[in-house]
């Protein structure tokens, strides 16, 4: 393969992934999924406008889970849950963190040892801020939620260190017996 050819290849492929409404991650999962080789999710993907989100979310929200923003540490009200129940996307409701895994990181945000359910998150290399980190997204709608590290507590070693504002607590209601 020449040099030219792989520029002008290149270039292709970013054209096309640039003028299309799809992240090239996105397209080749789409196509793996397609040819049987990634089982199919147990959710159907949301999937809606840029307007259709700042429309459903408030300005906060959307910074943080449509621009991978990221909130001031111990600002999140959902630092100071400790009740039973579920973090679910603030943008699809998926639930993502059980209150079970949840622990103090001392970093200022959300933090917990293991989601719900692996297939309700999806990790991405994040190359942003000079540093390569994992970033966590919501499966479901692709909302940005935060990082995942390595300096957790047992049993996994993970630290998913949240955006309290990407996430919704839903505390456990206890059903009365009649």
């Amino acid at each position: 393969m020449n040099r030219r050819f792989f520029l002008r290849s290149a270039m292709t492929l970013g054209a096309v992934a640039g003028l299309s409404r799809i992240s090239l991650a996105q397209a080749l999962t789409q196509n793996d999924l397609l040819k049987g080789k990634i089982a199919a999710l147990p959710f159907e993907k949301v999937v809606k406008t840029d307007a259709e989100w700042k429309s459903i979310l408030t300005p906060e929200q959307y910074y943080i889970t449509r621009q991978k923003g990221t909130e001031a540490p111990y600002t999140s009200p959902l630092n100071k849950i400790h009740g039973k129940g579920v973090f679910a996307c603030v943008s699809c409701s998926l639930p993502l963190f059980s209150s079970s895994t949840k622990f103090d990181s001392h970093t200022g945000w959300p933090s917990f040892w293991q989601p719900i359910a692996k297939e309700n998150v999806r990790e991405e290399v994040d190359n942003s801020l000079g540093a390569t980190r994992t970033e966590i997204l919501c499966n479901r709608c692709d909302a940005h939620l935060g990082h995942v590290f390595d300096d957790g507590p047992k049993p996994t070693g993970l630290r998913y260190c949240m955006n309290g504002i990407a996430m919704k607590f839903v505390a456990n209601v206890a059903k009365k017996r009649k």
